[in-house]
């Protein structure tokens, strides 16, 4: 695999991608592949500062502008400093959040502007974009349970404290997306084991 593979997960809030993701990289790493994992906001020492204003609930009055440029700060940074090397090497990279969060969540969520928004990190990543994404799809209210339940705070970070409307816009705009060749749309309602096992056979058709 001399260019890499790039693959993505998506998802509302608590939908298990981090599970998921850990899972995934265990398998290929038991089949000789180099893996790197990653995530959006904070996949580099300066994405982690970011991350750290993007999610905190002081900032409840932030331009959806500024967070959106802020996300796309923190890609730009990921891309140049992990994505792209790591591709380059060979190696599998999965990302936790990428692109196709910001096009739910503040394009369909936050009611920015679908082109803007597409035009921004289309101009941020350039020709990086994932092979493979799965998107784990969850009903909204099972998904911040858990999130919350994993949550320091129970109240949530600053995203998962939104309306319900605002992540069933994002769950919606999802689906919409899964029917793309390059996306698999998961039911992330199952269990941690039958999930695993629709990733791994998928990833089986594509890598082996």
């Amino acid at each position: 695999m001399a260019e890499g593979f790039f693959i993505t997960f998506e998802g509302i809030e608590g939908s298990g991608k981090t599970t998921q993701i850990n899972r995934l990289a265990d398998y290929l790493r038991k089949n000789e592949h180099d893996v790197l994992i990653s995530r959006e906001p904070g996949g580099t020492e300066l994405g982690q500062k970011i991350r750290k204003i993007l999610l905190d609930p002081h900032f409840d009055t932030m331009d959806y502008k500024t967070e959106i440029l802020l996300y796309a700060a923190d890609r730009a940074q990921h891309v140049k400093e992990k994505i792209k090397p790591a591709l380059k090497a060979g190696k599998i990279v999965i990302s936790d959040r990428f692109v196709d969060s910001n096009l739910a969540y503040q394009a369909a969520g936050r009611g920015l502007d679908y082109e803007q928004v597409y035009q921004i990190n289309n101009w941020v990543i350039g020709s990086t974009w994932p092979d493979l994404t799965f998107i784990l799809d969850i009903d909204i209210k099972k998904g911040l349970e858990r999130a919350r339940k994993l949550s320091f705070d129970q109240a949530g970070d600053r995203l998962e404290r939104e309306v319900d409307d605002f992540h069933q816009r994002v769950r919606e705009a999802y689906l919409e997306m899964a029917v793309a060749e390059r996306f698999c749309l998961i039911n992330a309602a199952r269990s941690i084991v039958e999930i695993e096992k629709d990733i791994k056979n998928i990833i089986a058709r594509r890598l082996f």
